[in-house]
């Protein structure tokens, strides 16, 4: 990936080196130094339109390019499915509602019973003291006096088997009311599902849907995102990764712009290495002036790792290697070892090894 040191924005005007009678010679001037780095345009707020329902498309409210505001509807689908649910739900829901009301027939037939089993239970109350005075006075036999409290006994208990009953199905048609309620809740988020609005305010950069295809749950409808908040995902290869900072001052340029320079600040980095082309992720914010907000657009960045005011340097094409020379000396051709420093595309520091007054001479020349 490191294919490129360059400063887009920084062009060095003019030769690197004093050219002479007796040939080129280092000279001092200012270097910027400078990491070169790819990347794209993304908006912040960036995420992908989906459907939470089955259903048709019918109506697509939006086109590539729209500004969309939050809570916007993008999308309409139509849900036989959903519609039926919905009014199953409701079904449920009212007779569930209609079981516990006052005219509920469900409990009418019960408390009815319950009335029945009250009066009962009055009769065999009244008929055992009855049968006890009786038996008392010596008026009635023993067997007669346990047929009237056995009597009683079973009615008394027939009521409580009645009122546990009414009590029960008065509990369960209350659950039911609650869980039916709970279904028809879901059914209308459901069908609430089926008109698609936007999470936030800004720009539709793509669609995927047309009016009349089906749409399943979980598919990708639009993608969307801000509209005026943009970054920039550089790809930095991972030999000069290490030089790169937070803060540091990055100088962009977009085909789509010739004549145009951007700047931005580094403002975060990955550690994941990408290992398909051996690049780390860095990201850069937009200082000032800042591209038109087209999705994915292609730049070139430099950023920039150091400026020095006033250095010795020489051209690069003049390198031999990584850190050797060709000069003149006493009218011979020598190869001479230098100590580099910072360099960009078309320069090379020199810390030590030559001189302003050393004389290079080019490979070509040789």
């Amino acid at each position: 990936m490191r294919t490129r040191l360059y400063l887009m924005a920084l062009a060095l005007a003019g030769t690197a080196c004093n050219r002479g009678q007796e040939g080129i010679k280092p000279q001092y001037r200012e270097l910027t130094e400078a990491v070169y780095a790819s990347g794209s345009v993304f908006p912040r707020n960036e995420y992908t339109v989906t459907a939470d329902a089955d259903g048709v498309l019918q109506q697509r409210l939006i086109n590539e390019g729209d500004s969309i505001r939050r809570n916007q509807l993008l999308f309409v689908l139509e849900s036989a499915t959903e519609d039926a649910r919905r009014q199953a739900a409701n079904r449920a829901y009212q007779l569930a509602k209609s079981n516990l009301s006052a005219n509920s027939p469900v409990l009418s037939e019960l408390e009815a019973q319950v009335r029945n089993a009250r009066v009962r239970l009055s009769n065999d109350s009244i008929n055992y003291a009855r049968f006890r005075e009786l038996y008392a006075q010596n008026a009635t036999s023993r067997a007669e006096l346990e047929r009237a409290e056995l009597n009683y006994t079973v009615s008394r208990n027939n009521l409580r088997a009645q009122l546990n009953s009414l009590q029960r199905t008065r509990n369960q048609i209350q659950l039911d009311v609650a869980n039916n309620r709970s279904q028809l809740v879901s059914s209308e988020v459901a069908g609430r599902n089926t008109r698609i609005r936007s999470f936030v305010d800004g720009k539709v950069y793509e669609v995927y849907k047309e009016p009349g295809e089906i749409v399943r749950p979980g598919e990708q409808l639009a993608l969307v995102g801000s509209g005026n908040q943009l970054y920039v995902k550089l790809s930095v290869d991972e030999s000069d990764f290490g030089r790169v900072r937070t803060g540091q001052e990055v100088i962009l340029k977009a085909d789509i712009y010739p004549d145009k320079v951007f700047r931005a600040r580094v403002s975060k980095k990955y550690p994941r290495l990408n290992r398909s082309d051996q690049s780390f992720r860095v990201d850069a914010e937009f200082v000032g002036e800042r591209p038109a907000s087209y999705y994915g657009l292609t730049v070139e960045a430099n950023i920039i790792i150091s400026q020095n005011q006033r250095v010795l340097t020489i051209p690069k094409s003049y390198v031999i290697g990584t850190d050797s020379v060709w000069v003149e000396q006493d009218g011979e051709k020598k190869k001479v070892r230098f100590i580099k420093g910072a360099e960009n595309f078309d320069l090379v520091e020199v810390k030590g090894g030559l001189s302003e007054k050393s004389v290079l001479v080019s490979a070509d020349d040789l």
